[in-house]
């Protein structure tokens, strides 16, 4: 039964990955053959009309910033020209997203920005580019999966997450149970001899306990200096959770052996009243 929970955990685990793999999925872009004629022809004159009513107020009539950031000659927005068009769409911050734009208006106050106030983009902003830029996961997503608990976790991978808990929390005792104590109970008391083996065993856990908290402590710094920088880096979470991972299993390693090897058991059993043996 307990392989029987692990194999089960597994399966849940793999479907509760699906479920978040769905929701990381950008979302596709339809390109539409005359938004992408128009746009080098409409971005002079619409670009600049749609700033001035929709964007200036916040941002400066010739991008020099305001309430909102400062647009002109902004190198980060020429080297990641979709950030601008994701902006625009959704909004950030206090920044609301400009919904009422049209699709034209969009891609042209967008290259208005990028082409403006010191700021020059060799080819323009189009649905394309759009789309190819959406095949990477959004550093914003990113930043929520690190996150010990997402904040839009929903209730399927809420449930999924704890069974696929409960399940390998029991699997992973009934097999310690059966390494540690064996598929038989022997009343009375289990005296333990310890083995170099089994002393070695320990140091090296314990050892590699220590080895792998410095690591995550060094990643969590790392990572904290990627955010806090002028140009944020997502976080390693891969990393992260290895190094957190192996620190527990490494402990749980030590206490095992412990059990195993060098702590004295006794095991009780019922009489025929149903009362322990005191």
């Amino acid at each position: 039964m307990p392989w029987v929970a692990i194999v089960s955990a597994a399966i849940m685990w793999i479907i509760l990955l699906f479920l978040f793999n769905k929701e990381t999925a950008p979302e596709p872009v339809v390109v539409d053959p005359a938004v992408v004629a128009n746009i080098n022809k409409e971005w002079p004159t619409v670009g600049k009309t749609v700033f001035a009513g929709s964007c200036a107020g916040c941002h400066g009539a010739e991008g020099q910033g305001g309430i909102g950031p400062k647009l002109a000659g902004d190198e980060k927005l020429i080297k990641d020209p979709v950030y601008v068009h994701t902006i625009i769409t959704k909004g950030k911050g206090g920044m609301p997203a400009q919904t009422q734009l049209k699709e034209n208006e969009v891609y042209a106050v967008a290259n208005y920005v990028l082409n403006s106030w010191g700021n020059k983009l060799e080819e323009p902003l189009t649905p394309a580019t759009v789309a190819e830029g959406q095949t990477k996961i959004d550093p914003a997503v990113l930043k929520n999966r690190s996150r010990f608990v997402p904040e839009d976790i929903k209730l399927p991978e809420i449930f999924l997450a704890t069974f696929v808990m409960v399940l390998l929390t029991y699997g992973l005792i009934g097999l310690y149970s059966v390494w540690a104590e064996g598929t038989e109970l022997h009343p009375g008391i289990h005296k333990v001899r310890s083995t170099p083996l089994a002393t070695l065993g320990i140091l090296t856990t314990l050892g590699l306990t220590v080895v792998f908290g410095v690591l995550f402590v060094r990643q969590m710094v790392t990572d904290f200096a990627g955010w806090g920088a002028k140009e944020p880096v997502a976080p390693n979470v891969t990393a992260e959770g290895f190094y957190a991972a192996m620190i527990l299993l490494m402990l749980a390693a030590s206490i095992a052996l412990y059990k195993k090897y060098f702590m004295d058991g006794e095991v009780l059993v019922e009489d025929a009243s149903g009362e322990f043996p005191w």
